[in-house]
């Protein structure tokens, strides 16, 4: 009777039967590696060989990765928007900050030394640890504190996804393994407690406008009739970004005087004669500077830096990044830059966001609207006026400023146009009727009703 083969080798891979299953043996950057293969002595044959050809050329073997801890996997996704992708340093900072629930939940919860021990499982159990924390809705310290809304689960859900998507495809998770967040279905989490909508009625609009001293109405005239984002707005520098003849907007990049588009994607705006007019009186004779300026600077006039080129504001910054104390063995960090780079602005001139956004609660609270807070209200309604006049949607994505659909960035396309633009209860009723009144069913009713009524008419005494 022949005897059952238990071991064979392939150059550098030995295999070896223990009960059923075959396992391979070999080493790998010092490291001795068993990976278990199964109980088809071809399969074993067949890897072997692979892995034997992967160690013959140096590169990684099939059955090879990294683990790392779930801390460290973390650390090098940041550094890698920071300094491969380049996401914006807003973005990477809402990256570290979902990210960090993870983290507390690995080190205080559910203990995961690696990446790698990380499963579907725990992954369950972190959104169910999601839902039982309280967190601050603006970041800060001394905020009332409350529960995560469906939104913010989701968000850190696909967040988590993405940081195990990145350790996967960089081998820090056993081959082959799946992705603990894909299990989710993150995308099928209803959103039931989001925050509603509140815009204006056509008479809360105009009385809001009316309730604007000289300097808020530019303001917020122009965000109401343009849809820009305020971080858009007080970053408008003269000449360039204001054509007055032709009446245009245009919302540019500035990387060199640290600024950037939300989502890159740069655009121009048509603007109303009426709403040019309002703009020749901010600007007056000035050909330089912020479109819009702090209020004291329009009665007491601009700042010197208002009156340099764009060049020369750019040689400017560079020579304050120059003057920062530089990171140990690199160049000056990305939130450093950014930090030199807003204070240029506010040098300038310039308006901060924050008080666009205190000066529109102000007016909100006096016109009897203290629950509407956002700024980015204006911009909301901006995308709803798009829809009521029926504005092709390409052409609302486009005058909203989101990316495109396919580049590459989430919620490209019209997906966020979508989320901005809200049906107003009479635009569903016309649209409704313009819809049902085409079909040719609708003329049997010209006859219908008087019959109807003559059914339930009383009867007649003898």
């Amino acid at each position: 009777m022949a005897r059952k083969i238990r071991s064979f080798r392939v150059g550098k891979v030995s295999a070896f039967l223990r009960g059923r299953v075959w396992y391979l043996a070999y080493f790998e950057n010092g490291r001795r590696c068993r990976p278990r293969v199964g109980p088809d002595r071809e399969a074993a044959r067949q890897l072997a060989a692979h892995t034997n050809a992967q160690l013959e050329v140096g590169a990684p073997t099939p059955l090879s990765f990294e683990p790392l801890s779930v801390e460290k996997v973390r650390e090098r996704w940041l550094q890698y928007h920071e300094h491969v992708v380049r996401s914006s340093v807003a973005t990477v900072n809402r990256y570290r900050t979902g990210t960090l629930h993870l983290l507390n939940f690995v080190r205080d919860v559910r203990p995961a030394v690696l990446a790698a021990h990380f499963q579907p499982a725990h992954a369950e159990e972190f959104a169910a640890y999601l839902r039982r924390i309280k967190v601050a809705p603006n970041g800060h310290r001394n905020a009332v504190k409350r529960p995560l809304r469906d939104k913010g689960v989701k968000y850190i859900l696909e967040v988590c996804r993405s940081l195990f998507n990145y350790a996967a495809k960089r081998r820090h998770l056993p081959p082959y393994a799946e992705n603990p967040f894909a299990t989710i279905e993150i995308d099928r989490i209803p959103v039931e407690d989001a925050k509603p909508f509140v815009g204006f009625t056509d008479e809360q609009e105009r009385t809001f406008l009316d309730t604007c001293d000289d300097w808020q109405f530019p303001i917020f005239a122009t965000l109401l009739m343009t849809g820009m984002r305020p971080g858009e707005l007080i970053h408008l520098l003269l000449p360039g970004d204001l054509d007055l003849h032709d009446g245009w907007i245009k919302v540019c990049n500035k990387p060199r005087l640290g600024w950037k588009v939300k989502t890159r994607t740069e655009r121009a705006i048509p603007v109303l004669p009426e709403l040019v007019q309002v703009l020749r009186s901010v600007v007056g004779d000035r050909s330089t500077g912020p479109v819009f300026l702090r209020r004291h600077l329009v009665e007491d006039g601009p700042p010197t830096l208002a009156a340099l080129s764009a060049d020369r504001l750019e040689h400017e910054l560079q020579r304050r990044i120059d003057m920062q104390t530089p990171d140990v063995g690199g160049p000056v960090s990305r939130p450093a830059v950014q930090r030199v780079s807003d204070r240029l602005w506010y040098a300038m001139g310039a308006i901060k966001a924050d008080t666009i956004r205190l000066e529109f609660k102000r007016l909100t609270a006096s016109i009897g609207l203290p629950e509407v807070t956002a700024p980015k209200t204006l911009r909301h309604m901006f995308a709803t006026a798009l829809q009521d006049a029926n504005v092709d949607p390409l052409i609302r994505n486009q005058l909203m400023g989101h990316a495109p659909a396919g580049a590459g960035t989430p919620g490209g396309g019209l997906s966020m146009t979508g989320v901005y633009t809200h049906s107003r209860p009479e635009t569903v009723r016309r649209q409704l009727e313009q819809a049902l009144r085409a079909r040719p069913g609708i003329r049997a009713f010209a006859h219908r009703p008087t019959m109807a009524a003559a059914r339930f008419q009383p009867a007649r005494s003898a």
